[in-house]
Order: C-alpha cells, then structure tokens, then sequence
C-alpha cells in the first residue's frame, strides 16, 4: 500500500464516523440540493442545453491548439501578454519574476482551484509579498490554516458555530457573532486591502477565443475588485478553460450557475480583455494571463478502443506546440474531463463524497472529477486508489451539466493502473486468485466454511476497525440447495 492510499483509507475511516463532521456536510449539501432544484426549473429541456453544452466543450477541446493560438493572438493585441507555464513551477516562477519586476508588496486573490493547484499562496509568501484570499469561504480556511474543502464552497465543512469561533479566535470579535456580522467585518477589512494591493490574481471561469478575453463569474464583487483596483493583472488558467465563441457564454453562465449554486444566473459576471486603455481612467495598467498545462494534456495521451471511433468521427489530432506547449493526442475518453466547468455538482451528489469529505482526497481536485483527474495531474503508482474511492452509481455522470461520464471514466482509471503495473503486487495476486475461484462454482466449495472462518482470522481488520467479517456458514448456498433437492 502506497504511503497517499494509507493516508486515504486512514482519514476516511476517521471521518466517515465524525458524526458532526457528517452531520455539517449533510446540513450543507441538502441546502444546496434544494437550490439546484429551483436553479434546474428555469429550463424547459435540460438535457438539451446540457448536450449542447457538452457540444461546445468537446468542439473546444478537440481544437484546443487552434483555439488556444486564436485566444493568445486576440488578447495579445488588446494589449495583455500571454505567458504559456507546462508545469506548475513555471507558472510559479512566472509570478514571483512578475512580483519582484513591479516590486509588489501586497497580492490580492479571488477565488481559483488552479492557483491552488500551483500552491499559489505559499510561494507566493515565500518570494516575500503577503497573499490574501478575498473570497469569503476562501478567507475563512485562509486564516484557518486550511485548504479549501469543496471546489465552489471552500469552507462547507465549516458551520456558522465553527466559523464564529474560528473569528473569535483570529480579531477577538463577539463570541457567537452572526453570519452577518462576520461578513460586514471581512468587507471592511478587504476593502482596505483591495485599495493598497499592488497585483491582483483571478483564475478563468472561461476563455473566450474570438474576442482574445476572460470571463469571471461571481456572488461577492471581491473578483471584479480584485482585477480592477491594482495596477497589475494576472490571470492563471487551465488550457482546458477555453470556448470558441463569445455567444456561447450565453449557454455556459447559466448551466454554471445553475448547477453550482442553483441561481439562473450568478450576481457578477464580467468579459475582461486586457489592460487599461490610454483613454480610460480605471483598471490595471499591466494584465499577465498564464496558461497552464500542467499535465492536462496526459489526458489526451491515452489510447481507447470506444474514443477510436470518436476520432474517426471528429477528426484525429496529433499537434505539436512550441513555446512550450506539449503535444496533444485526440484519443482517448479520457479528454473528456478536460470539459469540466468547475461546478461541483459532481461533489455534491457523490455518495462517498458525503462520507469521507473533501480534504481526505489529499489533491487540490476532490470528488469524482478529482478522482479522474489527479492521478494524471500527480501520478498513477501514487494516486490510483481514488479511482476505486466510487461505488460507480453513476449519479456524478447524472448531474454533469457538460456530459462528462465521470463513472466510465474512473474505470478507464482502474484499468490503465492495472495495465501499467500501478497497483500493489498483494492486490494483483489477490485479484488473481478471487477470478480463479470465483469463475468455477465448484472451485468456491472447495473450501468449508470452517475453512473460509479461519482464513478470515489471518486479517482481522479486513474491513477495517469498525466491522468485522461475516460468519461463514458451515455449507456453501449452492450445497445446501442441492441437499434441500
């Protein structure tokens, strides 16, 4: 067992019997359960709008070169420079030349999972300039010493209790102080901060190819604060992130809303396309948009019998990009998680999600889509056991607004771990004997039950420490029908 796959089976079987833990979770998710509800009705056909959807990404992902080159070249002449990162290292050292070029003292963040990708904060503190969260949720774990817990609600392991406390401790504020109270007091506090920040960094909710601009949607206003108040701008994006069109934010930003929070239509939604113009008086004077890879394009490195006949259908891809671009391969099912929109629905209705929380997964990505996609983004031999953390009910390719099959995904996931020696030499022999005995009925009653009881004392935790193996009865079903006939 690989040290992250201990870490894993350990912290879920702690968590998974935190009742309050549990009970926080349950409270939070159901209240999101009901708003989706409302969020879905404004659609008269929504499997429609997700399968154009679902369209629109797997147009962008199968042109990503063509798309990504038409971004950088239209944004580029809107006066922003492009800076493409292949690792994460790059991206950071990117940042830090960028902060020590304008002799920055003061980072102001909103809310993205690709900057934590990167450990964007940490180094961040590391090249000397204080980095601060200005999403709420985000702020919270921020001075809890946390990672965010969920893709789009950081702190929902938190109750209104916990972060009360969490306040009190942090600014001496009232004991038990409200929600509302708490939130006045983080406004004003932000508000100073935006006002004296040299660079302000968001993530891309999209990237828009044919207008060279990013989209950014919201609830709070600390995003459109955070690019509007200091004078440099930088944007760190997924490649995966891009859409052809400008138009088809009118198909996008609704379906994000709706699945990730439940609103028809989040409360700030801003189209940025560069710097300030000489003629107008607001806005950063400098905008850096970072595009990462940071083995996204692993998922195109794949090769699958179902996706052969996909490519025959939209066309093989086999590109090579400079500047340090990686070469993509068209070829495989798994691209299609490269269409993910970041909802977190998938989350939301993942059954072992709501059992073990987000922070067991130990990856930036929890839940079914980090389960696809981390074992790319951080290898295999280490991180191959999240794709067995799924009961494969399907309910996370169910709620997909893009028409990611997450399930199918996460036994491609299995498969590939097998065929490439990623997983344990006892599994494997383990594996191998159940499929000997379990082909032949015979082979299984072979073995007494008095037998099978005794193998069972040789692991006594083979279920772990909270249930213990069943009793096995003296004769097999299968003995005992004959007997009875």
């Amino acid at each position: 067992m690989s040290a992250e796959k201990g870490k894993f089976v350990l912290a879920s079987e702690n968590i998974a019997f935190d009742l309050k833990h549990r009970n926080t979770i349950k409270f939070n998710i159901s209240k999101y359960d009901l708003a989706v509800a409302r969020g879905r009705q404004r659609y008269s056909n929504l499997e429609l709008a997700k399968e154009r959807a679902s369209f629109v990404k797997s147009k962008a992902i199968n042109g990503l070169h063509n798309y990504l080159l038409q971004f950088e070249k239209n944004i580029t002449a809107n006066g922003a420079e492009v800076i493409w990162a292949e690792d994460a290292r790059e991206a950071v050292q990117s940042v830090q030349q960028i902060l020590k070029d304008n002799k920055a003292r003061l980072l102001v963040k909103s809310k993205s999972m690709t900057t934590e990708e990167i450990d964007l904060n940490e180094h961040v503190e590391e090249a000397g300039v204080e980095s601060l969260e200005t999403d709420l949720g985000e702020y919270i774990v921020q001075i809890a010493g946390e990672k965010p817990y969920h893709i789009v609600t950081p702190a929902m392991h938190k109750s209104k209790e916990d972060i009360a406390e969490l306040f009190h401790e942090k600014f001496d504020t009232p004991e038990k102080s409200t929600p509302e109270y708490l939130t006045a007091y983080v406004r004003v506090l932000l508000r100073n901060k935006f006002t004296q920040a040299d660079v302000g960094v968001t993530g891309a909710n999209f990237l828009i190819a044919d207008r060279g601009a990013i989209a950014l949607t919201e609830n709070e206003g600390n995003a459109m604060m955070t690019f509007s108040f200091p004078k440099i701008h930088i944007v760190i994006a997924g490649i995966e992130k891009v859409i052809p069109e400008l138009k088809d934010l009118g198909l996008m930003w609704p379906l994000l809303a709706a699945h990730g929070t439940g609103q028809q239509i989040s409360v700030y939604n801003s189209i940025v396309s560069g710097p300030k113009k000489e003629s107008e008086k607001d806005g950063p004077e400098k905008m850096y948009v970072i595009l990462l890879d940071n083995k996204r394009t692993a998922l195109y490195a794949k090769d699958d019998q179902f996706e052969a006949l996909k490519c025959i259908r939209c066309g093989a891809y086999v590109i090579l990009l400079d500047k340090k671009r990686t070469a993509l391969y068209a070829k495989d099912d798994q691209f299609e998680a490269l269409k993910c929109i970041r909802c977190g629905a998938c989350l939301n209705a993942c059954p072992i999600y709501k059992n073990i929380g987000g922070y067991t997964y130990d990856a930036t990505y929890s839940g079914p889509i980090g389960s696809v996609i981390t074992p790319f983004l951080k290898g295999f031999s280490a991180y191959n056991h999240l794709s067995s953390a799924c009961s494969v009910c399907g309910k996370c390719t169910e709620v997909c607004p893009v028409k990611i099959p997450l399930h199918k995904l996460l036994l491609y996931n299995r498969r590939d771990a097998v065929k490439n020696g990623d997983t344990a030499w006892s599994w494997n022999m383990g594996m191998k004997a159940f499929g000997y005995a379990f082909i032949n009925r015979k082979r299984l009653d072979l073995a007494s039950g008095n037998l099978k009881n005794k193998l069972g004392t040789f692991s006594p935790n083979a279920l772990g420490d909270k249930k213990s193996l069943p009793t096995f009865a003296k004769e097999s079903f299968s003995q005992q029908w004959k007997n009875k006939q």
